[in-house]
């Protein structure tokens, strides 16, 4: 089973490779070539064929040994997500990015538990709870996919224009807001009563305390001491390991593994990025990188497509347009108030419908507790990957597009500091500080 799995892995490595160069022939990110890759190993394409080639390829007991590598890589990839977030980047910003982002947060929430409700009689888990399964999946509607959307936003020159700093802001925000709501709603649906919610959410805001007023101060003098002696290997082997202790610590308080390595990322010093923990990043990222695409299988060989039959494609086209209408109309219709042109506003509105690798590890959140069925896991991850997709044509067309040159940023919503600031590590990513890297899914 030990050679199986290797197989495995390494199939998961070859087509991914081709699909990511298939992908940037077609101008998307590497995410949604790996998602692709996923659904195409599973059953909803490789099972269409006789022999039942996904269970051969992926049997059941190689299962506990891929999700332990996708974990790996899963953990990793959040710890450099909240690495990319600098929260403190945001201060200064205004009202505007508040104002739009709360707005990009709660509309297309609010839909999106309308929409759940509706849906709830035949694609909630049997005997799942009404609160828990709307608020799920308002939640999960609500997401923008940040290290996507910065892929996006890098790679069609926008990194300076309002738009472009516009959205890396309100993502920012709506990425901290989102993670926070969910880790409230997996808190209640993995605890027996109200009682033991409060305790865990209770718990989770001591942990949230310790990390950024104890941990944060600490890791800042001692990346601080590595850094000055050039001690690459203890570096990473503090970063690694911190990521894996901060995961046991939020998994031991109820609130999932993943949230750890994202707090812990957060609380690492940005100022060293620049240095030898920008050169940690990247070696991370690489790791990140030849685990996390096992981590799409994982997910892909539970998204069966087929079985949603003819009679789920009006939940799909509800699930879609609920999406899309919800952050358009939560996010376009507010930048264009605040000065963008109809032209500029729907740009940034289909960045903001970015939802990618982010919307996956949330869905998979819920199929793992049980929070969502597998068929509206199906459904969401559809939503994902169209609503990705959709990104980089809606630019092209109404023209919002540099690759070659950047225009500069003229009339921002934001504050005139903002405008000629040199590229910040939310925009440029670590691919700025540390070579050609990314952190915006596995790119093998």
């Amino acid at each position: 089973m030990e050679a199986i799995v290797l197989a495995d892995i390494a199939t998961v490595l070859l087509a991914g490779a081709v699909m990511v160069k298939l992908g940037k022939r077609l101008r998307q990110p590497p995410v949604v070539a790996e998602i692709t890759v996923g659904l195409m190993l599973g059953p909803s394409l490789l099972g269409l064929l006789p022999g039942d080639i996904p269970h051969h390829l992926f049997p059941a007991g190689a299962m506990p040994m891929l999700s332990v590598i996708s974990q790996v890589g899963l953990v990793l990839f959040m710890f450099l997500a909240g690495l990319e977030l600098d929260v403190a980047a945001l201060r200064g910003h205004g009202r505007s990015v508040s104002t739009i982002a709360v707005l990009s947060m709660a509309v297309p929430f609010a839909l999106g538990v309308a929409t759940a409700a509706l849906l709830y009689s035949r694609y909630a888990p049997h005997g799942g709870s009404l609160a828990v399964f709307v608020l799920y999946m308002g939640t999960a509607f609500s997401i923008t996919a940040f290290p996507v959307l910065a892929r996006i936003i890098r790679e069609g020159g926008l990194s300076r224009t309002r738009i472009g700093i516009l959205a890396m802001a309100c993502a920012a925000v709506c990425d901290v807001l989102a993670w926070c709501l969910l880790a409230v709603v997996v808190a209640v649906a993995q605890s027996d009563g109200m009682a033991q919610s409060v305790s865990v959410i209770a718990w989770a805001a001591a942990y949230g305390l310790f990390m950024f007023r104890i941990v944060q101060p600490l890791l800042r003098r001692l990346v601080a001491s590595l850094t000055r002696h050039g001690d690459h290997g203890m570096l990473m082997t503090t970063v690694v390991s911190g990521t894996f202790l901060s995961s046991f610590a939020s998994a031991w308080i109820g609130i999932h593994a993943i949230f750890g390595a994202f707090v812990f990322g957060m609380v690492m010093p940005r100022e060293a990025l620049s240095g030898l923990l920008g050169q940690v990043a990247a070696s991370v990222e690489k790791i990140s990188g030849l685990f996390l695409p096992v981590f799409f299988i994982v997910t892909g060989l539970s998204v069966d497509i087929g079985a949603l039959g003819w009679a789920g494609v009006p939940a799909l086209l509800l699930v879609v347009v609920t999406a899309v209408v919800g952050k358009f109309a939560g996010a376009a219709f507010p930048a264009r108030f605040l000065g963008m042109s109809w032209r500029e506003a729907g740009a940034f509105g289909a960045l903001m419908n970015t939802r990618g690798l982010t919307e996956i590890v949330i869905l998979d959140i819920g199929r793992e507790l049980g929070l969502i069925s597998d068929r509206m896991f199906t459904l969401m991850v559809l939503m994902a990957l169209l609503t990705t997709i959709a990104a980089s044509p809606v630019l092209r067309a109404v023209r919002m597009w540099y690759p070659e040159s950047v225009p500069p940023v003229a009339g921002s919503v934001l504050p005139s500091s903002s405008r000629k600031r040199p590229q910040h590590a939310s925009e440029g990513g670590i691919a700025s500080r540390s070579a050609e890297h990314t952190v915006d899914g596995p790119n093998p």
